[in-house]
């Protein structure tokens, strides 16, 4: 357990296909900020964010650091840095675009690339972009069949309003500190 005044340190990657939200929702999550103006992420960016977090079992209080990884979404260059990536992470959010489809079942060959390199790790799926709702492919009900068969939990998230953005980042962290 994390002494008092200690920072413990979490690796997280964000993972889905280019143009989900993922550099957004960090953005949101880090900064509080949204720009919707796209800018693709080259290679990989870590973040840092340093948070406090209060276990709902015991009260107790920890400081976090969140190391939030954030990877380009290309297919062309996920084998080259999927390894690097991926090593030593603790978790990851799983991120899809709600109105696109495709984005959803492309998570199947994040996750699958993923677990190879770090073994079975918390995960929680987000369906991005649900400010957009007249623009929706993807349901709240296809996000949690989707997500069910990984054993883990699904959220919308929305990087514009922040909805969800911090609570799906605090799940996360929840699902490291107490695993089942």
């Amino acid at each position: 357990m994390v002494e008092s005044g200690e920072v413990k340190k979490l690796k997280v990657c964000l993972v889905g296909d280019v143009g989900v939200g993922k550099t957004s929702l960090i953005r949101r999550f880090v900064m509080d900020v949204f720009d919707d103006k796209y800018i693709a992420t080259i290679g990989t960016k870590v973040t840092k964010k340093e948070m406090d977090f209060k276990d709902p079992r015991t009260g107790e209080k920890l400081r976090i650091m969140l190391l939030v990884w954030d990877i380009m979404g290309q297919p062309s260059f996920r084998e080259v840095l999927r390894e690097a990536y991926f090593y030593g992470a603790e978790g990851a959010l799983a991120v899809c675009d709600i109105t696109s489809k495709e984005s959803l079942g492309e998570l199947r060959y994040w996750v699958k690339a993923m677990t190879s390199t770090t073994g079975e790790i918390p995960i929680v799926f987000l369906g991005n972009k649900c400010d957009l709702k007249d623009d929706m492919r993807v349901t709240m009900q296809d996000l949690e069949v989707f997500s069910m068969k990984q054993g883990a939990p699904a959220m919308l998230t929305s990087a514009k309003t922040g909805y969800n953005v911090e609570s799906a980042f605090s799940a996360l962290v929840d699902m490291i500190l107490h695993p089942k």
